[in-house]
């Protein structure tokens, strides 16, 4: 089921830092929660909050400040991080994920504190369990953006008002403890099954797969020191999802494709677009203007015959082998471009096109690889890791690992099948910080275009001085940007 997201006011507009008015030309908390369509509506604001760019349309930018693309236009400030302009006036990611995120944490808090204090009639138990399952998955999220970014954040767990407005910082594993809390409590409370038989909302498949991926990046510390205890819960969450009933879809290109999205088999959660009403223009940022320019270090990892290459990069123009290609209007800086999320029934892209994929952020693939990194680093290659990476490998049409491969080796085959399956989808910046290995791997680009610079300060960012200014000395920077 898709929606057209509806960006209304719900009551408040609230971030942790800042409080703005009823709009006047909106309804106000005493016309709104009179029925269930109300509360439809407000659950529908809030997972339509992850339709900004940098949790959707966007995620492909976050590969722009890794080594496996470069980004011409600067969007999201991607050559500023890179080249380590990082400032606490930067925008873009560093200003961008945390006000989106507390604007989308406001949204699930006020949304709660009306289920709350809910005493009509017309709200099953059963109903009210799936909007709290839903609304904590997504307050999960943000808090797991949050804590990943800048560590120490503030804790909202209330609707704001002018007496509480301004809120401290937390420490980083009271952020983490509180995102597990409400995976859990999602976990628990949402419905049983995989997504595509979810009607585009969030099962507790999807909150499990959330959960797994936080742990695989809890999972390695300050250091980048496998934890075994945290890798082994998941180890034994990643085998349950398995068991949920997912499967690769049979086309790797299908995942990403409009026309193909709908009952895939490997979704296991994604933001919805509809268009003509409800569109992103990726297909013109991306196939026409070229925003992501995939670096010749990264192209030269495929394997020979490997078919994620073709789905995955285009060379010169966009071609699906249809009969109608695509000319970039821009330069390309690398002489290749991204073709991944492309949809080929949009061609010829340009700013009339209205694009309508949905942008897959859990999949069962991830899940296989984070199955087989877990177990190696607990058990080193057993039979077990292997074949969730050959299944993975068996679709992109390649042969099997080779059967003889230390845990040393098996760990480095796992870490390329990342890179190359999960290319452009938001992955490969927080691998290299979870790894703890982005100073060592960005710092020796030499493909980039530009000159990457990479500092351990950098794998946290600084609290967005605008924040700063607004809390009254309440919040205190990071202590590497002072």
């Amino acid at each position: 089921m898709k929606y057209k997201y509806l960006f209304f006011a719900l009551a408040l507009s609230l971030s942790s830092c800042n409080i703005d008015r009823d709009p006047l030309d909106q309804l106000s908390q005493n016309q709104f929660w009179k029925s269930q369509n109300d509360y439809d509506l407000a659950m529908t604001a809030i997972y339509g909050k992850l339709q900004t760019g940098m949790f959707s349309a966007g995620t492909p930018d976050w590969d722009l400040i890794t080594d496996n693309a470069y980004g011409q236009h600067n969007s999201n400030n991607c050559r500023d991080i890179l080249t380590g302009e990082i400032a606490t006036s930067t925008g873009g990611f560093i200003s961008g994920v945390y006000a989106n995120a507390y604007s989308g944490i406001a949204r699930v808090n006020i949304f709660l504190k009306q289920l709350e204090s809910y005493n009509g009639n017309f709200l099953s138990q059963t109903t009210i369990d799936s909007y709290v399952g839903q609304a904590k998955f997504m307050r999960a999220y943000y808090y797991f953006m949050l804590y990943a970014c800048y560590g120490d954040v503030p804790l909202v767990k209330e609707p704001l008002d002018l007496d509480n407005f301004i809120q401290p910082k937390a420490p980083a594993q009271e952020i983490l403890d509180f995102v597990y809390e409400d995976l859990d409590n999602a976990i628990r409370l949402l419905e049983t099954s995989t997504y595509a038989n979810g009607k585009g909302r969030v099962v507790k498949s999807s909150a499990q797969a959330l959960k797994l991926r936080v742990l695989m990046y809890a999972g390695y510390g300050l250091n980048g020191t496998a934890n075994v205890a945290v890798l082994t819960q998941a180890r034994d969450l990643a085998q349950e999802i398995i068991n949920v009933g997912y499967q690769l879809s049979p086309k790797y290109e299908h995942i990403f494709r409009d026309s193909e999205q709908e009952g895939n088999p490997e979704i296991i959660f994604s933001v919805k677009f509809l268009a003509p009403n409800n569109y992103t223009s990726m297909d013109q940022w991306y196939g026409d203007w070229v925003g992501v320019s995939p670096l010749p270090s990264f192209i030269a990892l495929y394997e020979q015959g490997d078919l994620r290459r073709d789905a995955s990069i285009f060379k010169d123009v966009v071609d699906f082998g249809t009969g109608k290609t695509h000319r970039p209007s821009n330069n390309m800086p690398t002489g290749y471009g991204m073709k991944k999320f492309l949809t080929p029934e949009n061609i010829p892209y340009g700013y009339a096109t209205r694009s309508a994929q949905d942008w897959v952020l859990l999949r069962y693939a991830e899940v296989l690889l984070n199955y087989a990194e877990a177990e190696n680093e607990i058990s080193g290659p057993v039979p077990a890791v292997h074949n969730a990476i050959n299944a993975i490998r068996k679709r992109a049409d390649l042969i099997d690992l080779p059967t003889n491969l230390s845990k040393e080796q098996m760990r480095e085959a796992i870490r390329k099948e990342r890179r190359i399956e999960l290319a452009f989808e938001g992955i490969r910046y927080f691998d290299l910080k979870r790894w703890h290995i982005a100073g060592e791997v960005l710092n020796a680009v030499t493909d980039g275009i530009i000159k990457y610079r990479f500092e351990d300060k950098f794998y946290l960012w600084p609290i967005p001085q605008a924040q700063i200014d607004r809390s009254q000395g309440v919040l205190i920077q990071n202590k590497n940007y002072q």
